[in-house]
């Protein structure tokens, strides 16, 4: 699985993501960019084939150590972007020395419990007018519980998160599914993040939006399944329960933190 999340990564970098920034961000070829949750390294792969000085976060060490085996030349840091500690514990490695002018955070923010202590590492760590991308399926989306994960049909049932535990729990049992499937989505719900609540941290730690798009079907499902992109209109309340997901590129123009 390992290999398949490395591969798909360079993949989607190199069709999506490097296209991407060079249509919004100038001069994106020239910038200090930083990965967070980078896991099995492949953008930084991609970025680093280009001459982009590129610099990961992830806090899963088996991710990490995977990446350096595909290649030892890595930058990849051990840390969680919550960790209120964490600019200390960064600021002894001569990478972290001077700030970014982009980091991205793909698939990250809705896994995370204390959202706003990764918004100021955000900011600490990004410079004065650098870019922050940020993607994520919206708490009350579909598939918000990645209940995909699952082996049984369960993982192609939408909102299946939002269904109580004693309804979930003997059904995945009936299934013969992971021991804590049901623990796992759950707890995905339980820390997901709605689109009203990542504009409020937005503006609150002084980003102001680029582009935001949201999607029924998503960019990485074009690498994945091959299905057309499909965009939605930002309506609110339809917006968080029927968009599969959010991509926002942000700037950085005033530290209020």
């Amino acid at each position: 699985m390992a290999e398949k999340h490395y591969y798909e990564q360079k993949e989607f970098t190199e069709k999506y993501l490097i296209p991407y920034f060079k249509k919004y961000i100038p001069h994106f070829e020239k910038l200090r960019v930083l990965e967070i949750g980078c896991a099995e390294g492949g953008l930084l792969e991609e970025f680093s084939s280009l001459g982009i000085f590129a610099v990961g976060l992830e806090i899963d060490e088996k991710r990490v150590a995977i990446a350096h085996q595909k290649n030892p030349d890595l930058k990849i840091y051990v840390g969680d972007i919550t960790d209120p500690d964490l600019t200390k514990k960064l600021s002894a490695h001569s990478e972290f020395s001077s700030g970014f002018d982009l980091i991205i955070m793909r698939e990250v923010i809705e896994h995370l419990k204390n959202k706003k202590n990764a918004f100021y590492n955000l900011n600490y760590l990004l410079k004065e007018n650098g870019y922050l991308f940020v993607s994520f399926p919206p708490k009350f989306s579909p598939f918000a519980g990645h209940q995909q994960i699952g082996k049984s049909f369960l993982k192609i049932i939408p909102y299946l998160h939002l269904l109580p535990k004693f309804i979930l729990k003997p059904l995945a049992d009936i299934l013969r599914e992971n021991k804590n499937y049901i623990d796992e989505i759950k707890l995905h719900f339980s820390t997901g993040c709605t689109i009203k609540y990542f504009e409020r941290l937005s503006s609150e730690f002084g980003f102001e939006e680029v582009i935001k798009d949201l999607y029924f079907f998503r960019p990485i499902y074009n690498i994945r399944y091959g299905i057309p992109v499909i965009k939605l209109p930002d309506i609110v309340l339809f917006r968080e329960i029927i968009s599969f997901g959010c991509e926002a590129l942000l700037k950085k123009v005033n530290n209020k933190q």
